[in-house]
């Protein structure tokens, strides 16, 4: 994740120059942002079939892309935000609450040629409060369908990834997250 990553490196780069004039360093009160804990969403893909590996790429797409929301698997026993199924129908999201809901990977549009971790980072977006943004460019993950069979690019835009950020940082970013209660069918 990108702010754990970076504290310590920005850390090192605040104490040099105390080092150098001779200054005592104290410790520094640590901001919200960085004391702020991703949120951990867990996803059951255990009914996504032949779709597994991507379900797992693309969830592992949003843990590069953003810091304030992690998506790891569920643990065995327990109950998961997010479930992943595979079908023979068009893919979708049904997402809940924020966070939580359904997502399915349908055939229908893989057997016409989209990619499938496109599909599956493309409605985990859902899951994680995004609405599609039909038409739309490659560049746009929540382009979904209308970029053509052709894109197959996984990846959140900087649009994208803040308003991630935005929704599961809501106290860090000023508000509160957004709720979802509607079927997306893309």
């Amino acid at each position: 994740m990108h702010v754990r990553t970076l504290t310590g490196g920005l850390a090192a780069v605040c104490l040099v120059p105390l080092v150098l004039t001779g200054g005592q360093a104290a410790a520094a009160p640590h901001s919200a942002h960085a004391a702020a804990a991703a949120r951990v969403l867990t996803y059951d893909a255990g009914g996504s079939a032949e779709f597994r590996g991507a379900v797992d790429r693309g969830a592992a797409i949003w843990n590069e892309s953003v810091d304030a929301v992690e998506l790891r698997p569920v643990a065995s026993g327990q109950r998961a935000n997010i479930r992943v199924l595979a079908d023979n129908g068009w893919p979708r999201a049904l997402p809940t609450t924020l966070g939580n809901g359904t997502v399915y990977i349908g055939r229908e549009a893989v057997n016409e040629g989209y990619d499938t971790v496109r599909i599956s980072a493309h409605e985990l977006g859902h899951i994680l409060g995004l609405p599609d943004r039909k038409p739309g460019p490659c560049s746009s993950l929540m382009s979904g369908s209308s970029a053509g069979t052709a894109c197959t690019n996984p990846y959140p835009n900087s649009a994208e990834k803040s308003a991630v950020e935005g929704n599961f940082g809501g106290a860090l970013a000023g508000r509160a997250p957004a709720v979802r209660d509607r079927v997306i069918v893309d």
